[in-house]
């Protein structure tokens, strides 16, 4: 079993507080996050593109396996995953996410595409994660 962890330090209240995320590798080592950057646009990060380059990073390696199923090795993979979060009765949850993929595969059929970029939507382990929230996709070869 491989574990990897992340943490977050928070202060204060929800709007004037703030907090710092950072994960094991350093990459990300006391970045800034608060409700400014979530609601806002402001500064910093938020939990929700952290989700999205989680799914998105993910995704790509995931397709890349599924495309050397069929020995089919991509040129490039684009992935950009779209975190939605809506206002839902007194809260906010986190409602859809939707991937755009673009990938260059030398040698690839649509069909093989199409049959590789679903798989790896349902069968990549942060979409099996995420499962709650309804993943939608656009797929193109380029």
């Amino acid at each position: 079993m491989i574990k990897k962890h992340g943490k977050a330090h928070w202060s204060g209240g929800i709007k004037e507080g703030g907090g710092e995320i950072s994960t094991q590798t350093g990459v990300l080592k006391d970045q800034p996050y608060g409700f400014n950057a979530r609601f806002e646009g402001g500064p910093g990060t938020n939990p929700e593109e952290l989700i999205g380059a989680a799914h998105a990073a993910c995704y790509a390696m995931a397709l890349s396996l599924e495309l050397g199923k069929d020995e089919l090795t991509a040129d490039d993979i684009d992935v950009q995953s779209t975190v939605s979060l809506e206002k839902v009765g007194e809260g906010f949850e986190i409602t859809k996410i939707h991937l755009d993929v673009t990938a260059k595969v030398p040698g690839a059929s649509e069909e093989q595409f199409r049959k590789a970029t679903e798989a790896t939507k349902t069968g990549c382990p942060v979409s099996k994660l995420l499962k709650a929230a309804e993943i939608t996709m656009d797929a193109k070869l380029a």
